[in-house]
């Protein structure tokens, strides 16, 4: 039995994110051990051991330490920025190899060899969105809050960076946390500033409250934020304040993917349910992880590590998934989405290759 660790919020606001997560894991694994793999002359079946970390940096280092303990041979997670960061360096220091969702630029650049990413970092999502957002959605005055997270805050401060270089003018910029669901002071705030564009770094069970108190405060600005905004639980959320609503996700649409129609029937036919967002990037990383261990045809971490490194293999969400000397991937695309109608509608796509 070959143990894989997994870690991301099973339980409180984004749960859904962790589960749907946890879901392309587990469909990967199923398939994986369907075909009977043989790795060093032995019969290998592959045991996923799943942590919920709460997305609390402090939980997540002690159940990654808890994954160590138990002597996983590879680690798929954590889901949050902000707790894929301090939880890398305990399996760094442990030499067990991590695919995180982690979009945050810092994850992979501590310069850990252990460290891979699933998705586009924020510096390529935060540089698009900013350069549309001016240049293409013509805003001029842009407010941004951000939840002070390392996923918010970063994704924010790259959006900042893009949007002035592209001639935006920043008119406020403030923060909360990533619990509050009560943003009345910090709108209204915003409105005197009259921004004609609000940015927001975090998630969408905090997002969709925002979207329905900026139209309560009669704040007629676009309303703008990362992929953790495009989720049905935003549009559930934010009800008709959410229509108009702009988001970016790593990526193609789901029916645009390489296998992405495939996938979605497998998915629901496994889990009665429709795909989320994360799971089909936590497939790929899975098929990755164990692709690297049979091309090294061992699940000694310190053997297949750098066949990990070295991966080219074609995914459901790309054509060819590799990964760069950091760990970050490669190549990859951006596609903005807009709220019509309560439904998520794709707009636009664009390259987003590492700078």
């Amino acid at each position: 039995m070959v143990k894989l660790g997994f870690a991301a919020p099973l339980t409180g606001p984004q749960a859904h994110h962790g589960k749907d997560m946890q879901n392309g894991v587990v469909l990967a694994l199923e398939e994986i051990n369907a075909g009977r793999p043989v790795i060093g002359g032995q019969a290998v079946r592959f045991e996923l051991l799943s942590e919920d970390d709460q997305a609390d940096p402090r939980q997540g280092t002690v159940v990654a330490q808890k994954l160590v303990d138990q002597r996983i041979a590879g680690m798929i997670g954590h889901f949050n920025s902000g707790t894929s960061i301090p939880a890398s360096k305990i399996y760094a220091d442990a030499g067990i190899p991590q695919i995180a969702m982690a979009t945050a630029p810092a994850y992979t650049g501590q310069g850990y060899r252990t460290t891979f990413r699933a998705m586009t970092s924020d510096t390529q999502q935060g540089s698009v969105m900013g350069a549309f957002a001016v240049q293409k959605l013509e805003a001029r005055r842009i407010a941004i809050i951000d939840d002070r997270t390392a996923y918010g805050q970063g994704l924010a401060d790259e959006f900042e960076k893009a949007a002035r270089g592209a001639g935006g003018e920043i008119v406020r910029r403030e923060f909360t946390d990533d619990k509050s669901t009560d943003f009345t002071a910090i709108l209204t705030a915003i409105k005197s500033a009259d921004p004609d564009l609000i940015y927001f770094g975090g998630a969408d069970a905090q997002a969709g409250p925002m979207a329905r108190q900026m139209r309560q405060l009669g704040l007629s600005a676009r309303f703008m934020g990362g992929e953790m905004f495009k989720s049905p639980t935003f549009i559930k959320l934010a009800g008709e304040a959410g229509d108009g609503t702009i988001a970016s996700l790593a990526g193609l649409p789901l029916q645009q993917m390489p296998g992405g129609k495939e996938y979605e029937a497998r998915y629901r036919a496994r889990f009665g349910s429709p795909v989320e967002i994360y799971s089909p990037y936590a497939y790929d990383a899975t098929k990755a992880l164990v692709g690297a261990m049979q091309r090294a045809d061992s699940t000694d971490p310190a053997r297949y590590l750098p066949e990990l490194g070295r991966t080219r293999m074609p995914g459901v969400t790309t054509p060819v998934l590799a990964y760069d000397d950091r760990g970050d991937l490669k190549a990859g695309a951006i596609t903005v989405y807009r709220v019509e109608r309560g439904e998520w509608k794709a707009m636009k796509t664009a390259s987003a290759s590492q700078p």
